[in-house]
């Protein structure tokens, strides 16, 4: 008995980083940081909590109201049949084979998010689609929530696939720190949002950086409304969500008209300028583009506005634009012209100048690492060809069918019948959950495999209950980290769990597809296939990784990636010889006016970066709506993960809602009580937080909770995207534009 509940350590690795675990018999009963992160994430503290949770789902399990008679009511709101798991691979396998034979396999919509595990093999979004590649493809989607309006937008101003800027050709920090005078970050660095990265990053190293910048006398300029969007030591130039083109605008008419502006990079490096410039002076509009023109709109100072400007031309600036602001309408308008501003410095392809995106955004954006290949379980092809913008699921249901318009092209939104879900919780990340929840009920089959009764889950059909990293072995790499680690499985599985590959091979088998999805293989013979060939394309470029059962033996290591020095801007040798180093565009320069996007004919996307006033902002407050909300990442977990075990700690739920004292005492409250958020699309719970670090006529209600049991009318744990609105960006980029909302805020009633 004693040998059986003898305390054992292992280090493992998440999306949040490293640390190490203790389990005792069948349990996880703590957790620590990894002890060579300089400043570890918290969030690892819950998860024994958060993994023998009572919300673990433990069987296969069917909505009676489906088993019974495929009735599609009561998703949301009716119990579930447990079923042994024969039974239920049975019931689904038939059903995903009665689609695709009366509907085709473009009736079938595949859903995951990719965030659900950080092992290589064990990645439920690889294997949700692989299996329904093997079974004849699925209806895809296009971005990420985080950055599906700038992959769309940026391609066509710079040249290149954005995410592959954005994680491959950035400055680094050490190049920032030696060169960069003056850095200036539209929606601030946070630490906070830095704890996490896809696959981990073991050394969380963003708020060391910003300090050693301050500590040097490099000035930090955090422009946003809250100024706990970047550390200490940043100084703050509030500014209204929604605005920041309008004041990069304001910026720019300071360069132009006081002769800041470089014109040889202008006429040497960019196409199109002189047809954005009526525009920035006003000769096409009657409207200049002054720093008072901007600073009536975004509520910064005119002469800060035209202080930052000169400042900006005398020193090496770098500008910063964080993720969230391409996440509200017209999402396009400050990434664009971020560049034309960037441009308009002159600094673009010099060391520590120019623009970067995503700093801050995750953990491993920064860092300067030699890339590594391999280690990604194949997904297959999807003969499908249909592909939706990820962020407009709810209007595809809505809408089966109908055409719209997407990146220049007019295509047609597919007919769902079947959503097949692994890893992800859209009830949690996408907007107007109330409108969600109502088009959910329109496909006639949700199957969902997840480890927790999530809103998502509570909304399926047919329910397999998946492990968690925990109960499975892997193996941890993320291209933005130089640590490798080996995932042991430190407890057996809860309940009847199941690993994605044994559902999905279950399935794979009963459709007639097990060799193709499997190709014969158990999930160690993929693990050990996956590693070596890993390991071969190390040795390739020079670095030797130990076969794997000597990782095992070792649980972790640092790979010999690291660059230590400054790096080489994407940009340098372009700017260094356009001719022999053409960008990926049309012109083979950077686009101010863009010839292309102009041909599509948008008028919420033009030929250049235009002001485009939102929709929902402060300046077009209504009485109803009076306050602009934004929902920033939470800091106490990843997206909604381990939620379960944060609403059982008491005063952690519902979430803290940021309020000026001003906001708040025209509204009689105070610190600590309880609040109503609510706007005409839905309502919600929270906790206030009075505090001056946010701008008044602002409110930020951190993402996170779990949506709560259909039919209730307020939101009890302060889930913010039961406000949100569910638009698309634009025509062009048809992103999330979770930051265009206004709201109220009242004390809360009974």
């Amino acid at each position: 008995m004693a040998r059986e509940t003898e305390l054992r350590t292992r280090v493992t690795t998440s999306h949040w980083g490293a640390f190490e675990v203790d389990v005792a018999g069948e349990r996880i009963v703590a957790a620590r940081p990894f002890a060579l992160d300089p400043t570890p994430s918290e969030i690892p503290a819950i998860l024994p909590a958060a993994v023998h949770h009572a919300s673990r789902i433990h069987r296969p399990a069917i909505r009676r109201g489906w088993l019974q008679s495929r009735a599609r009511a009561g998703r949301g709101s009716e119990d579930f049949v447990d079923l042994p798991w024969d039974e239920a691979l049975d019931i689904a396998a038939a059903e995903i084979g009665r689609v695709r034979a009366a509907h085709g396999n473009s009736a079938i919509f595949g859903g995951s998010y990719g965030w659900s595990s950080a092992g290589r093999f064990h990645h439920a979004q690889s294997q949700v689609h692989r299996f329904l590649n093997s079974i004849g493809g699925y209806v895809a989607s296009f971005g990420s929530y985080s950055t599906g309006c700038a992959q769309a937008i940026m391609p066509h101003v710079i040249g290149v696939e954005f995410l592959k800027f954005l994680y491959e050709h950035q400055d680094g920090w050490h190049t920032i720190h030696d060169h960069t005078e003056t850095l200036v970050m539209f929606g601030g660095i946070n630490p906070k949002n830095s704890q996490v990265s896809m696959g981990g990053v073991t050394e969380h190293e963003t708020a060391g950086w910003i300090g050693r910048f301050v500590a040097r006398g490099m000035r930090c300029v955090n422009i946003g409304p809250q100024r706990t969007d970047a550390p200490d030591g940043c100084a703050w130039l509030p500014v209204r969500p929604g605005s920041d083109t309008a004041l990069m605008l304001g910026l720019a008419h300071v360069l132009e008209t006081e002769g800041l502006a470089d014109r040889a990079f202008l006429n040497r490096c960019t196409t199109g300028y002189e047809r954005f410039r009526p525009y920035l002076l006003g000769e096409s509009d009657d409207v200049p583009k002054s720093p008072e023109w901007a600073a009536a709109i975004c509520g910064a100072d005119a002469g800060e506005i035209r202080a930052l400007a000169h400042r900006m031309a005398a020193t090496r600036t770098l500008i910063t634009v964080a993720w969230s602001l391409q996440r509200g309408e017209h999402g396009e308008q400050p990434y664009w012209m971020s560049v034309v501003l960037a441009a308009m410095l002159g600094q673009i392809g010099l060391p520590g100048g120019g623009v970067g995106y995503g700093y801050g955004a995750i953990g491993g954006v920064g860092k300067s690492l030699i890339g590594l290949r391999g280690m990604t379980f194949p997904q297959g092809t999807n003969p499908v060809q249909e592909v939706i913008p990820v962020a407009r699921i709810g209007d595809m249901l809505r809408n089966p069918g109908q055409p719209y318009d997407f990146n220049g092209r007019r295509l047609t939104y597919p007919d769902i019948r079947l959503i097949y879900w692994a890893g992800g919780n859209p009830f949690h990340h996408h907007q107007d959950l109330n409108a969600l929840h109502e088009a959910w009920q329109r496909p006639e089959t949700i199957i969902v495999n997840e480890p927790w009764w999530t809103a998502t889950a509570k909304r399926a059909d047919i329910v397999f209950p998946a492990t968690t990293p925990y109960e499975r072995e892997d193996i941890g790499r993320s291209s933005l980290d130089d640590y490798l680690f080996h995932m042991p499985r430190l407890i057996p599985a809860v309940g009847e769990a199941r690993d994605d590959y044994a559902i999905f091979a279950g399935l794979a088998g009963r459709l007639g597809a097990r060799p193709a999805y499997t190709e014969g293989r158990d999930a160690q013979d993929w693990l050990h296939a996956l590693y070596a060939e890993f390991r071969s394309l190390a040795a390739e470029q020079g670095v030797e990784v130990p076969d794997y059962a000597g990782l095992k033996a070792r649980n972790w290591m640092r790979l010999p990636i690291r660059a230590e020095g400054p790096n080489r801007s994407y940009f340098a040798p372009f700017r260094e010889n356009r001719e022999a180093h053409p960008l990926g565009t049309p012109s083979g320069r950077i686009e101010i006016f863009s010839d292309r996007i102009d041909g599509f004919g948008y008028d919420d996307c033009p030929g250049h970066p235009v002001w485009l006033p939102p929709s929902e902002w402060l300046g077009a407050a209504t009485h109803e709506a009076p306050l602009h909300l934004v929902s920033p990442q939470p800091g106490d977990k990843l997206h909604s993960q381990l939620e379960a075990a944060l609403a059982d700690v008491p005063g952690a739920r519902p979430v803290a809602l940021a309020i000026h004292p001003e906001d708040a005492a025209l509204r009689g409250i105070a610190s600590g009580a309880l609040v109503r958020v609510f706007n005409p699309r839905g309502a919600c719970r929270a906790r206030a937080a009075v505090t001056a670090d946010i701008l008044p006529g602002v409110v930020a209600l951190p993402t996170g909770a779990w949506l709560g049991d259909a039919g209730g009318n307020l939101d009890p744990d302060g889930n913010p995207n039961v406000l949100t609105r569910d638009l698309g960006t634009s025509r062009l980029g048809q992103g999330s534009s979770a930051h265009t909302t206004m709201v109220d805020v009242a004390p809360l009633e009974g």
